[in-house]
């Protein structure tokens, strides 16, 4: 069994405030990086412990140069560099495929209630992401990505909310390691970083074994054409975002975009968000 783990920064244990997730800040470099290495280790370990033959991981925070590969296990590879072909989800189009997903260090989409960090993609410039008219954060939009190749996620790490919306998201079956209980935007309860590293891995062996034996969530399927709407935080955004061919503008901040299918889809949204920039 082949594992693909995508892994952010923001539901990493430990992380509760921008400037230990943002490159150039002296949190990040010092701490931020080592842990965000030390949980996907964790997620490696249980990997191997419930089966999986094969872990590749994707650097998906920032522009995926995060993760020390100086301390990764090195039983598996690692995915760095942007921009890539899928992002966040690159390894997706492997040959052979993998076959089964994991997310580590997700978080909330950007909007909910007392979640670390949350955000979907960009908090300085969208608002809020829809497929199908369903709001979707990082969580659904990789776990549509992922269906279109009919992979499904079977486990991820995070505070309890991003947890609560994968669940939510993809199904009961999904494997969950709340690895802190935030209380607001950059406050949460935190786990030892021994116990949050140990929640992790069982998810991760939970999930691989669920995968093995059948009985793993299915993939989160977005039925195609799939209409995806992008609401920008201003108009200026927006006018930018507009250019992408096909894009219908129909409100000052909002654009939809029809595709045939999610990596269309996926491929329009990331090009919005990058010609949106300020």
């Amino acid at each position: 069994m082949k594992l693909l783990i995508s892994v952010d920064m923001e539901g990493i244990s430990g992380i509760v405030d921008w400037d230990q997730v943002t490159p150039g800040h002296a949190e990040y470099m010092t701490r931020g990086r080592r842990l965000m290495t030390d949980d996907v280790n964790a997620a490696i370990q249980g990997a191997f412990e419930g089966g999986a033959d094969e872990v590749t991981v994707s650097d998906a925070h920032w522009n995926a140069t995060n993760i020390l590969i100086e301390g990764l296990d090195s039983r598996a590879r690692l995915n760095s560099g942007s921009p890539s072909p899928f992002s966040m989800m690159q390894g997706l189009d492997d040959t052979p495929p993998p076959d089964a997903v994991m997310f580590v260090g997700y978080h909330a989409m950007g909007g909910t209630k007392k979640a670390i960090l949350d955000h979907t993609w960009s908090d300085h410039r969208i608002r809020a992401v829809y497929l199908n008219d369903r709001q979707v954060g990082e969580i659904g939009l990789n776990a549509a990505l992922a269906a279109h190749y009919g992979v499904p996620v079977i486990a991820m790490s995070g505070d309890q909310h991003a947890c609560e919306e994968g669940q939510t998201m993809i199904g009961p079956e999904l494997e969950l390691a709340v690895v802190k209980n935030a209380t607001g935007h950059q406050a949460a309860t935190l786990l030892p970083l021994h116990e949050a590293h140990h929640k992790i891995c069982e998810a991760a062996a939970r999930g691989v074994i669920r995968f093995r034996e059948g009985k793993a969530a299915k993939p989160f399927v977005v039925s195609a054409p799939i209409r995806l709407a992008v609401e920008f935080v201003y108009t200026r955004h927006c006018d930018r975002a507009y250019l992408i061919p096909g894009s219908e503008r129909v409100s000052g901040a909002r654009l939809e975009y029809t595709a045939p299918d999610m990596i269309a889809a996926h491929r329009a949204f990331r090009a919005m968000s990058i010609i949106a920039r300020d």
